[in-house]
């Protein structure tokens, strides 16, 4: 099996973001997780920030730990950002990409219905920063699509490992998503499904391919009076429900012939943008608990090993504005990885990635006194210690030891800024985390039964008293590991998430 997902506007690369958190931490398998990012607007502040994530967990995974191992054990494939722009010469609006101003001479018939559909704003709006919010404008754009034509772009990669792996015997699954209520997702989403779609019967493997795909509910919401004076044509969130409803009757038909699973997440309360912005890098909007949602309907999509079976699953929650564990998709699992990898994060910042930058500054000789770290010479023996045994010997200062350091210090803090972001949403009370022990890089208990909240931490009170980053950095222990390395940055970060584990 091959998986694929195609994340289309800024909501799409929202929940890629929150697909490579998930990935991080083992909830996806080892099949290769191929990722395309799709967007009018190749300077999206949201799109910068998944792809920044993806930057950071590629370079976790080159350091090799996931053999036999949960963290990055899953491979991810970028086939990189598409835009519809991308191969044409003209300036980024409708007016001069259908080339209005001749359709008005030469075919004035048209040329009126052109007027009739668009207003002289929305001709003329630059569409370097997307659609707008608006599905009219990105659904003109995305109709003139032709896969066919792009022969050398990320389409034509991912068409053609398509059919690579429908020819070795593999069922490969594609998975879109993107918003239905905004405009580069609205109009892209379904679109680019059933252009995939057809492409794939003319190929003749659409019957060994399933496309699924999610389409967001409103979910945020902001206040016009935030909106720079000189915009006339922008997203309107009062507009959202009308979209939304004019989409899904329309889509509710046109979907069935397309995708093979639908998913449709939402929710009653819209949270508020802190700062709205009409698209480019100050469109960044904070992760939002739905985007957590959407990945795990992904990883349920992908990893489905019985697709032909139609079913209808509805979801809830128990408390309008409380989110629990109870309220998580396979709740235990999603626990367990989640709870693994924010323990592992947290200790590593908090309190062993300061020591070993004490000992880059201070020398390993004076770490090895320091009372603090009685576990640093479990992971790099001196010579004395291995005495014959020299081939093991792991030199500290060695650049891969500091690079893997930095590199695992970069991914915690990405990890803990985007769980933190997605505790913070307005009118929400997330009871998984105790956030504010690790939002903004805080660090604050050495009890870390204290992280944990929502009925996430069964354990008794005299269990959860010992639980303590102290007691935690004792049981490190290389014997533990069950494969190489077992020494060395790689052997204590590996060993550190074993004991993290409840």
């Amino acid at each position: 099996m091959s998986i694929y997902v195609i994340g289309i506007g800024g909501t799409g690369a929202k929940c890629i973001e929150a697909i490579i958190q998930l990935a991080s931490i083992g909830l996806f398998n080892e099949e290769t997780l191929n990722l395309l990012f799709v967007d009018a607007d190749e300077n999206n502040g949201n799109l910068e920030r998944a792809r920044k994530s993806l930057k950071i967990y590629q370079d976790c995974h080159e350091l090799n730990l996931a053999d036999k191992f949960p963290w990055m054990k899953t491979e991810i494939r970028d086939f990189g950002l598409w835009s519809p722009f991308a191969n044409t010469s003209v300036n980024k609006n409708l007016g001069s990409f259908f080339e209005y101003n001749l359709l008005k001479d030469d075919e004035p018939a048209l040329g009126n219905l052109f007027d009739v559909l668009y207003t002289s704003q929305e001709r003329e709006a630059n569409l370097d920063v997307g659609f707008r919010g608006r599905p009219a404008i990105g659904a003109a754009v995305m109709s003139q699509v032709k896969l066919d034509a792009l022969d050398y772009d990320s389409w034509c990669q991912l068409l053609n490992q398509l059919q690579t792996d429908t020819g070795s015997g593999k069922r490969p699954k594609v998975f879109l998503c993107g918003s239905i209520f905004g405009g580069t997702g609205a109009s892209g989403l379904p679109t680019i499904g059933r252009l995939i779609h057809n492409k794939l019967e003319n190929l003749r493997i659409r019957s060994k391919v399933d496309i699924g795909c999610l389409f967001a509910l409103p979910y945020f919401g902001f206040n016009p009076t935030l909106v720079d004076s000189s915009e006339t044509v922008y997203a309107r969130s009062d507009q959202f429900l009308l979209n939304t409803e004019a989409a899904l009757r329309y889509y509710g038909i046109q979907s069935q012939e397309t995708f093979d699973t639908v998913y449709l997440l939402g929710n009653q309360n819209l949270s508020p943008v802190k700062v709205f912005s009409v698209g480019k890098n100050t469109q960044r909007n904070d992760p939002h608990f739905i985007e957590m949602y959407a990945a795990l309907a992904a990883r349920q999509f992908l990893l489905n090993t019985n697709p032909q079976q139609k079913t209808v699953v509805l979801m809830n929650r128990e408390s309008l504005k409380n989110i629990t564990w109870r309220d998580i998709p396979e709740h235990k699992l999603v626990r367990d990885e989640l709870v693994n990898a924010t323990r592992f994060a947290f200790v590593w910042l908090a309190d062993i990635a300061p020591l070993l930058a004490e000992g880059k500054r201070a020398g390993v000789r004076e770490i090895q006194r320091s009372p603090q770290a009685f576990w640093f010479v479990k992971f790099f023996p001196d010579r004395a210690v291995l005495g014959n045994n020299q081939q093991k010997l792991v030199d500290f200062n060695d650049p891969e030891q500091q690079n893997a350091i930095e590199t695992i210090s970069i991914w915690c803090q990405d990890y803990l800024r985007w769980l933190s972001q997605i505790h913070q949403c307005v009118d929400e009370n997330i009871q998984l985390f105790n956030a504010k022990h690790f939002a903004n890089g805080s660090m604050k208990p050495d009890n870390l039964s204290d992280l944990i909240i929502g009925g996430g931490d069964s354990r008794d009170k005299n269990q959860k008293s010992r639980d303590t980053v102290q007691e935690l950095k004792r049981r490190l222990n290389p014997a533990a590991i069950s494969n190489l390395p077992k020494i060395g940055i790689f052997g204590l970060a590996k060993a550190l998430y074993i004991v993290c584990r409840l």
